[in-house]
């Protein structure tokens, strides 16, 4: 079950970097905005099917689930086009998607055998309904969820690269946080490639959309498109490693490093026109690590 649940948000996540489908759901949205709640109950179904199917069946759960898909989807319903501005409900609604998945909430209610299915289903659902409801529904301008429009959205990455490789490797040396540096045996450029493309799709873009595309984006639109708010984004990203190994928690050294890479991703999502650019960044500097610093 768990290609076929991968294989389904990949289709989701993908299909909506078509302008025309998001204009098109968009449009069906507006006609009669509470369609939008077809949305979590949709999720809810599938949290329902996972846990049949994994036979781990949970009402805790399922009651937890609900309350996940539908309640940032009213905070966006209240806060939908045509009514007074709320920007609060939007970061709010940011929070929610966010806090459950990254706490993992609701994993003490399930058997272990259980749980990487249902994890996967948690962050596509999350994935899902961030993209749904704000570069379709509420067409919150500066998501940047297009695919790349010129040549520097592939020459920032490249730049951010080598800012990230300055600052990051020795840093990250010197705080014992990864190993020295060692080529692997045998290193194959397929095996590279492959591990780069399941860490843009798994990790990478899923981050990027909610720390830049959502988080980064809100607070620059209320607070000026300054490097401060570029700062105050990347800490938050940061900080959601704390909980995050290798080493002990609260991870403070990875908290660091996450910060510096945040605003290295940040000033590429900055300046470049598409959210890729920043996930690309994002999902090299990982790759590398994970293949020459153990």
């Amino acid at each position: 079950m768990q290609s076929g649940l991968i294989a389904g948000f990949l289709v989701i996540v993908l299909g909506l970097f078509s302008s025309a489908l998001r204009d098109r759901l968009r449009d069906w949205f507006h006609r009669a905005p509470a369609r939008i709640f077809f949305l979590p109950a949709a999720l809810t179904a599938l949290f329902c099917a996972v846990l049949l199917h994994s036979e781990a069946w949970s009402t805790g759960f399922v009651l937890m689930a609900a309350a996940y898909t539908f309640a940032p989807v009213a905070m966006v319903y209240v806060n939908r086009p045509g009514r007074p501005e709320r920007p609060w409900l939007d970061f709010a609604a940011f929070l929610m998607l966010w806090l459950p998945v990254e706490f993992t909430a609701g994993k003490e209610l399930l058997p272990a055998h259980a749980w990487g299915t249902v994890n996967i289903a948690a962050r596509g659902a999350a994935v899902t309904l961030g993209l749904v409801l704000f570069p379709v529904f509420r067409d919150l301008k500066g998501v940047k969820y297009e695919l790349p429009r010129r040549w520097t959205d592939f020459s920032y990455p490249l730049a951010g690269f080598a800012v990230a490789a300055a600052i990051l490797i020795p840093l990250g040396l010197a705080l014992s946080f990864m190993g020295p540096f060692q080529i692997p045996e045998p290193l194959r450029a397929g095996a590279f490639g492959l591990l780069f493309v399941k860490t843009l799709l798994g990790v990478a873009l899923p981050e990027e959309i909610l720390f830049r595309g959502l988080i980064q984006n809100w607070l620059m639109q209320q607070f000026g498109f300054t490097n401060r708010t570029l700062l105050v984004a990347a800490v938050i990203f940061g900080a959601a490693h704390l909980n995050n190994a290798p080493g002990p928690l609260p991870n403070w050294r990875y908290m660091i490093l996450a910060s510096i890479a945040g605003f290295i991703y940040g000033k590429v999502f900055w300046k470049s026109s598409t959210v890729l650019s920043s996930a690309g960044l994002h999902a090299l500097v990982n790759t590398v690590r994970h293949t020459f610093f153990h």
